[in-house]
């Protein structure tokens, strides 16, 4: 669904009622507000619209490129809202999990942090970003969940294994692996780099996407007339699974 970004109100859908534990991944992978990572302001409003219909524990999780500590990222970006759980992955568990494609594209098993495996639901939000011609969408938000340290020896950031296979197949089989329930793309701008990731610039679009994490994608992808080939990928490997 598209919404006009001025009048969003986050309306939780009501299976999130019946959870325990509701895990958010935002972008905070660096020190810079918005549009180079996702807002206070959908947080808050996300955050909101959970506690109208759940008292389940929220979790705001994610990890930097090169696996230094993301905590200083959330205090300069304001993340501070009460009775809100904020965590790192490099300080959490992790577990193997395999990827439940008959046939994997690149990537068998990823390693994941234990606390994805053990809430109820999962919300990606992301900054509508678009890198060197390629749009970073709420599939990719889910990229900085892997721990750095697994996939790379921090030469060009961390995770340069994963991207050495190849980003786009990569991402189609996290997004099998990894089964986000919402995907919600913020979208009042669009941040437009060459691959610096805190300069770059920008454009309005005064738009929220909100779904499925590939539906989401598609949406914004199409609306905005985003390069996103992972997608194409993703289409053919759900003809032969059932999600």
């Amino acid at each position: 669904m598209i919404f006009e970004a001025s009048e969003f109100v986050f309306k939780a859908p009501p299976i999130v009622s019946r959870a325990r534990r509701v895990l958010i991944k935002p972008s905070a992978g660096y020190p810079v507000s918005y549009p180079v990572t996702t807002s206070r302001e959908i947080l808050s409003l996300i955050i909101k619209g959970i506690r109208q219909i759940s008292d389940a524990d929220i979790l705001l999780l994610d990890g930097t490129p090169g696996g230094g500590p993301i905590y200083p990222m959330y205090q300069a970006l304001g993340y501070d809202f009460p009775r809100v759980l904020t965590l790192d992955v490099k300080d959490c568990i992790w577990v193997e999990v395999d990827n439940p494609l008959s046939k994997s594209l690149v990537v068998p098993t990823f390693w994941v942090p234990n606390v994805v495996l053990s809430s109820d639901y999962l919300i990606s939000v992301a900054p509508l970003k678009v890198v060197r011609g390629v749009g970073n969408l709420s599939i990719m938000n889910l990229f900085s969940l892997l721990p750095s340290g697994k996939y790379g020896d921090g030469s060009r950031g961390g995770w340069e294994d994963l991207f050495d296979l190849g980003i786009e197949k990569v991402l189609t089989d996290l997004y099998f692996t990894l089964p986000f329930d919402l995907g919600i793309i913020e979208a009042q701008q669009k941040f437009i780099s060459q691959g610096e990731p805190t300069k770059g610039e920008v454009e309005e679009c005064g738009k929220i996407f909100v779904g499925e994490p590939y539906q989401v994608d598609l949406e914004a992808s199409q609306a905005l007339g985003i390069r996103a080939d992972y997608l194409g990928l993703i289409e053919e490997a759900r003809e032969g699974f059932e999600i």
